[in-house]
């Protein structure tokens, strides 16, 4: 008899990725296989939600839908519904999608194999939401999609109260982990060979808050700084309020932390940061940019932005657009506002008209844009040293290209070398010759190839049938996408 296939869908932040790889870790080590493709024909599928979106519902059930007459001709088939919409609705899911075997919290991911097969022997659909965390995710099985780039949780949860976000309310207060563990699996990691870790967080430079050590966050950049084989620090995504001097001295004072940084803005007005409630102003936004810029003078930063806040004016608007002028991005992930069910914001006055928020949307993209192509023509002439990703690359007509990340977490497309091809992993020395608003072009030969115990565990990893996941295997790649996974605003890790 042959395993049953699974296939887990995701929505949302990075959280919700990393969720993803211990859904998968957690079926695996269960006995089941993972389903080839995309297809609708496994034995389980698994939607793993978000809920910071206005429609992030009628996704959901309109997916649920396409699968109900998929089911009614596949007995043994079950569906089971995760994450965040699945803690805010709870059995609102079963009672709209009936045909949904098993719905499960933020806090009992690990629950899943044991519903599924409480639902398969009671033949009735198993809702189980736990209130609160009660032991921490990492030490459960994960099936890690990377060989050389891992995330590495340090904590779970959110102690702010934004008003545009549901967040707190699903994941619960922040519950940090010791730094022992976390440095125990970093060790693990790179001792299968990753060389890349993202520090993950919902509010991530808050880590100490719930050990008391205020400088906690500083001192673990400082410790990923002695880990023997790990060559590149990233972390996602801080808080303006928390971030402090000693962060930045430990980002410029640790080798192998990458001179980038991810920082939500929101709003450049002072009026809607205070109706946000978000704890800082704009005088202090562009004092850490330019703090940040002082002590890393190459370092990348990008941000969140919502358009449209309730109550948002011209005025307020022109605050924003003299912030992105000031700030000069490399990137921005730039949001319309919209309702998200449960929070303040959603029953405020002043709601902006969407012919509005389009208008405003339009001329904030368009001044990005015009940033980012000028900070990333700067790069023009310089020499990096790129993280090779997964994958073929782009292609030119006949000329096949690689790409990868420069330290700063630019994504460079270079020309593939006819010798010594990179392996994803590995490290490719190039020279920028062109720039676009979104990436770099290296279109000269390679300078330089460094073969690396990632690109090793890459190879391994693809000679030989997957083993099977255990504990440690923790992480997603952020040099193996084409862009930087967008963090959805004020939800999860856009914080």
């Amino acid at each position: 008899m042959s395993a049953k296939t699974y296939q887990v869908r995701t929505y949302g932040c990075q959280m919700n990725v990393h969720d993803s790889e211990r859904l998968s870790g957690l079926l695996e080590d269960a006995g089941y296989v993972r389903a080839p493709g995309d297809a609708d024909d496994a034995d389980v599928v698994v939607f793993n939600t978000c809920a910071v979106r206005e429609n992030a519902d009628n996704k959901l059930y309109g997916n649920l839908g396409h699968l109900a007459p998929k089911k009614a001709s596949r007995p043994g088939m079950q569906i089971a519904v995760g994450g965040c919409l699945a803690q805010k609705d709870r059995d609102t899911i079963v009672e709209r999608a009936p045909w949904v075997d098993v719905v499960f919290g933020t806090h009992n991911i690990g629950s899943l194999p044991v519903l599924l097969e409480r639902a398969r022997v009671r033949q009735e659909a198993q809702v189980e939401i736990a209130e609160s965390l009660e032991a921490f995710p990492s030490t459960l099985p994960t099936r890690r999609e990377s060989a050389y780039a891992a995330w590495v949780s340090i904590s779970v949860g959110c102690n702010n109260t934004c008003t545009f976000c549901i967040v707190p309310a699903l994941r619960g207060k922040e519950k940090d982990r010791r730094p022992g563990d976390i440095l125990a699996e970093i060790e693990a990691l790179v001792a299968e060979g990753v060389t890349e870790i993202t520090l993950l967080g919902q509010n991530v430079n808050a880590y100490g808050s719930d050990i008391g050590d205020r400088e906690a966050f500083s001192k673990l950049l400082r410790a990923c700084g002695k880990v023997d084989g790990l060559e590149r620090v990233r972390f996602t995504s801080p808080h303006p309020r928390d971030f402090t001097d000693d962060v930045i001295a430990a980002m410029a004072g640790t080798e192998n932390v990458m001179p980038q940084l991810h920082m939500p803005l929101q709003s450049g007005s002072d009026r809607v940061l205070k109706a946000m409630r978000r704890s800082y102003r704009q005088e202090r936004f562009l004092g850490i940019i330019e703090k940040v810029r002082s002590a890393i003078p190459d370092a990348a930063i990008s941000t969140d932005i919502i358009v449209g806040f309730p109550g948002e004016t011209e005025e307020d608007f022109e605050q924003t657009l003299h912030v992105v002028r000031e700030a000069r991005f490399a990137q921005a992930f730039t949001f319309q506002y919209s309702k998200r069910p449960g929070t303040p914001a959603a029953e405020m006055d002043g709601q902006v008209p969407k012919e509005t928020v389009q208008a405003r949307y339009e001329r904030l993209v368009a001044l990005q844009e015009e940033i980012s192509w000028a900070e990333n023509k700067k790069q023009v002439g310089r020499t990096l040293e790129v993280m090779v990703a997964e994958g073929e690359g782009r292609k030119d007509g006949a000329t096949r290209r690689l790409s990868g990340r420069a330290p700063d977490n630019r994504l460079v497309h270079f020309t593939r070398p006819d010798e010594d091809v990179p392996r994803p992993g590995d490290m490719a020395t190039v020279e920028v010759t062109y720039a676009a608003p979104h990436h770099l072009l290296a279109e000269g030969a390679v300078l330089g190839v460094r073969r690396t115990r990632a690109g090793d565990a890459w190879e391994r990893r693809n000679a030989s049938p997957e083993p099977k996941p255990r504990g440690v295997m923790l992480g997603l790649p952020t040099v193996g996408v084409p862009e930087p996974l967008p963090a959805a605003p004020g939800g999860c890790t856009a914080r």
